[in-house]
């Protein structure tokens, strides 16, 4: 099995200055990592957020080869039309370089009800959005009445070659329902190695049932990285403290800190259990750290289990 490791960027890609762009993902390229993830937030706890497509052009426009997680997208949050032709586009810019995971939300109920939906209807709408989406990326025309999106012989040309892969986060039984059914792959968030493990057999299995083989399992793992561990894990308290309002010893065994050996021993687990790609979430001391970190996490997971 392959094993793909990416960072996780926000703040740093989303600059004015397209030269520090450059700089930060030809330093990320450079280092080894595969790929760059983005996330997706309309109006998160109090009008925070980003998005996650045009953060995905961003990095398909700037950098040549890097791949592209969209990890994850509010999908439910979307007209299906308008993700379709949106994720046509970026595959005409950059064939084959995107990957997107679509999720349901909830973290914050006000993002969702704020953007037009019924918090109680989002997983029956991300459902019927991720049939829709699928249909109309394969180029078909496509004629579809459901609860609540009605389409006449749309049509979303060019469809993407290669297809995108489309990764169902969240966590459950929903995830493993909706993964079974409709995904390409699981990426999993805020999970143990052994609910890891246990949720990738179960959708395994689901699929199977529906005559379908979802391929690539992923995680996002928030972690603390330095030379110093006692500064490796007080920076990712500070960090999760500030966006989840949650004590270090809330997540201290869904996140790691410490050197890139420790991380890297950390997430063996998650290979072991069947991880194909990993990305880090980071909690370092800056930008250049980051990827240094990163990098080596990398290059010890893939000795480790060459």
């Amino acid at each position: 099995m392959s094993i793909r490791v990416g960072l996780s960027v926000t703040d740093a890609l989303l600059v004015p200055k397209p030269a520090d762009r450059r700089l930060l993902l030809d330093s990320a390229a450079e280092a080894g990592l595969d790929h760059i993830t983005v996330g997706d937030h309309i109006s998160f706890h109090g009008g925070t957020g980003f998005d996650g497509m045009v953060s995905a052009t961003s990095v398909l426009s700037t950098h040549d080869t890097l791949s592209v997680v969209i990890g994850v997208y509010l999908l439910g949050l979307r007209h299906p039309m308008l993700a379709a032709r949106q994720i046509a586009t970026l595959s005409q810019i950059a064939p084959g370089r995107l990957v997107l995971g679509a999720g349901v939300g909830g973290e914050d109920r006000s993002e969702i009800s704020n953007s037009g939906v019924d918090p109680s209807t989002r997983g029956r709408r991300l459902d019927e959005t991720l049939e829709v989406l699928r249909a109309v990326l394969s180029g078909e025309e496509v004629t579809h009445h459901g609860e609540f999106f009605t389409l006449d012989r749309a049509r979303i040309l060019p469809a993407p070659q290669p297809a995108v892969p489309i990764l169902i986060g969240g966590r459950g039984e929903s995830a493993i329902r909706r993964t079974a059914r409709y995904g390409d792959g699981w990426l999993g968030i805020f999970c143990t190695p052994r609910r890891f493990a246990e949720t990738r057999t179960a959708i395994l299995d689901a699929a199977a049932k529906e005559d379908r083989a979802p391929a690539s399992f992923g995680v996002n793992v928030w972690c603390g990285l330095d030379k110093d561990a006692a500064v490796a894990d007080r920076l990712v308290g500070e960090k999760m403290q500030a966006l989840y309002q949650l004590p270090r010893d809330k997540f201290r065994h869904l996140a790691p800190a410490g050197t890139p050996e420790q991380v890297a021993e950390w997430l063996n687990s998650f290979v072991e259990a069947g991880a194909d790609n990993i990305t880090l979430v980071p909690a370092t001391t800056s930008m250049e750290s980051a990827i240094e970190h990163a990098a080596s996490v990398r290059t010890l997971l893939l000795t480790h289990h060459s």
